[in-house]
């Protein structure tokens, strides 16, 4: 099942997410419609507040590109985060061009650590504890973001941020056109 994406300025995608226990209802159901979902919309990461579940699960899937037939062939791995914690940032900072299925057409550069020590559980409810790298850590640390009630453009500059509101203040009012479905944001 494709879910439809909640956009920018809906109130989940504020919300801190709550933890899941083993018990939670078709677990795995949905986390395999989240990666159905992120893939329909071309993604490389999703968390349950972007399908308007305010729960701490997030998926991420990596397809590798084929530039010769502009396809995309299948997941060369793909993660299940439960109740993902980061636990330390390593590294360096560095800036990468990042954009989220929840704010459609913007892309913006962020600083963040270019590894991380995260704990989380998988579909079974085995805790792991791993240290992510490259792009796998990017991801992460945008999708736990979502979980903690944050966006990408909350860790732009101001300047930044004020540069890019009438574009922001279009996605919250659903003038936005994106080849997946949104859900309208709720009134207030």
């Amino acid at each position: 099942m494709i879910y439809p994406i909640v956009g920018f300025g809906h109130p989940t995608l504020r919300k801190v997410a709550q933890p899941i226990t083993a018990d939670y209802p078709e677990l795995k159901q949905l986390v395999s419609d989240m990666f159905e979902t992120m893939y329909n919309a071309d993604g490389v990461g999703l968390a349950a507040p972007q399908i308007d579940l305010s729960i701490r699960v997030v998926v991420i899937g990596f397809r590798p590109y084929d530039e010769k037939s502009d396809t995309y062939g299948e997941p060369a791995e793909e993660h299940v985060l439960i109740n993902p914690e980061i636990l330390e940032y390593r590294g360096e900072k560095q800036y990468f061009n990042e954009g989220c299925l929840s704010i459609p057409d913007i892309h913006e550069d962020v600083l963040r650590p270019e590894r991380v020590v995260v704990r989380y559980c998988d579909t079974d409810f085995v805790e792991h504890t791993e240290e992510f790298s490259g792009m796998l850590a990017r991801v992460a640390q945008h999708e736990i973001d979502h979980l903690d009630g944050k966006v990408f453009t909350d860790r732009l500059s101001n300047l930044r941020r004020t540069m890019l509101h009438r574009r922001l203040n279009d996605i919250a009012s659903g003038r936005v056109a994106t080849h997946y479905r949104m859900k309208p944001n709720k009134r207030k």
